[in-house]
């Protein structure tokens, strides 16, 4: 079998030249199209069929079938595999079958993740460093508790930037029992290491293999301000955090398995977990998958870009297309963050569902 995703040196860069999928590609008895050949995903992975019309969908359903598909699939390639959603606290719960009015755990979904990421739980949202507002709060600490009754790790991350705030970020956040982390910036400016980056909240001098072992985390969508990737490996390697959640791209070029095996140890000496950014519901004109004459419309479940960000487009994240190329195959981004060598993956964008149903857009994070 051919690996477009082989993880030496390059990595995932390769498949910016060799992944082609077809534009008007679709799961037929089990199949599609890929580098302009059938690609049949893994065993026990769903052929998910094309589904009813829009306004039929259950949407949030859908992203849930959508993560446990994804969650059922790692694990069969590396068995251990973590899967942590970043928000869509919504999808927690769902209509008990016989009131709709009542919502009861979503237990099968629930126990396909291992953990989940919240944003904004005390400070960052909408601004950073200003307290968030009270119901806001309230909701989504309802919908945590529901996590933490389920026994599942909550990684909190708040933003702020004055050291007097960022104190007071960590306490509230610990008083919560949550593994907590304080950024200067969301999304693509998570691009430093706060403060010296080698005393992070909570020291833990022990070796962590599990999630129930993270004491805290850092999260760095951008390490391209790092300089060469081994140098940022190094940065990261002088750090103490339990956790590491980074892209799968230096700037242009993925991460090397060295790099990443380099991101496992703390300075301390002991072990941590490595976790993968990956973008289930939204595709960028900047990742490596994107072909020329790619638009809204082109492929069909390619929608309109978000509103800020207009290299990021939502995505009919049910379509199967689009779902090959998340996971399901040997040229997949799961296949590859495996093959990196990652403990697990951070699965974000989980609310795009709010855009087809004609909600209001999360406010759970920033983008």
């Amino acid at each position: 079998m051919i690996h477009a995703i082989r993880l030496v040196g390059t990595a995932l860069a390769m498949v910016a030249i060799g992944l082609m999928l077809s534009t008007g590609s679709a799961w037929a008895q089990g199949t599609v199209r890929a580098q302009g050949q059938d690609v049949t995903p893994g065993p026990g992975v769903p052929a998910v069929p094309g589904g009813p019309p829009l306004g039929l969908r259950d949407f949030r359903e859908d992203m849930r079938k959508f993560i446990q598909a994804i969650s059922t699939y790692a694990r069969q390639q590396k068995p251990g595999f973590l899967i942590v959603t970043q928000n869509g606290l919504d999808l927690l719960m769902k209509p008990e079958a016989d009131d709709e009015t009542r919502r009861a755990p979503a237990r099968t979904y629930m126990m396909s993740i291992d953990g989940l990421l919240v944003d904004g739980l005390f400070y960052g949202v909408p601004e950073v460093g200003k307290p968030v507002p009270e119901e806001r709060r309230q909701s989504m600490l309802a919908m945590v508790e529901e996590a933490r009754r389920a026994r599942l790790p909550v990684l909190a991350m708040d933003y702020a930037r004055d050291n007097a705030v960022v104190s007071d970020a960590y306490k509230q956040l610990a008083a919560k029992d949550l593994v907590p982390f304080v950024a200067t910036g969301a999304g693509l400016e998570l691009n430093r290491i706060p403060g010296s980056g080698i005393t992070p909240w909570g020291v833990n001098p022990k070796s962590v293999i599990s999630m129930a072992g993270v004491r805290n985390f850092i999260y760095l969508r951008d390490s391209s301000g790092f300089g060469r990737q081994d140098e940022f490996a190094f940065k990261m390697h002088d750090t103490n955090y339990d956790l590491v959640i980074v892209d799968t791209f230096h700037g242009r070029q993925a991460l090397s398995k060295q790099a990443v095996e380099t991101l496992r140890y703390k300075k301390l000496g002991a072990k941590r977990l490595v976790l993968a950014y990956v973008n289930i519901g939204s595709a960028a004109s900047y990742r490596y998958y994107w072909q020329a004459g790619w638009a809204p419309g082109s492929p069909s479940w390619i929608k309109d870009p978000f509103a800020g960000d207009p290299d990021r487009y939502h995505v009919e994240f049910w379509d199967p297309a689009w779902q090959a190329i998340v996971f399901g195959n040997a040229q997949s981004y799961i296949n590859g963050v495996i093959d990196l060598g990652f403990d697990g993956a951070v699965l974000d964008d989980l609310d795009v569902f709010r855009f087809f149903t004609g909600e209001e857009p999360s406010a759970q994070s920033l983008p």
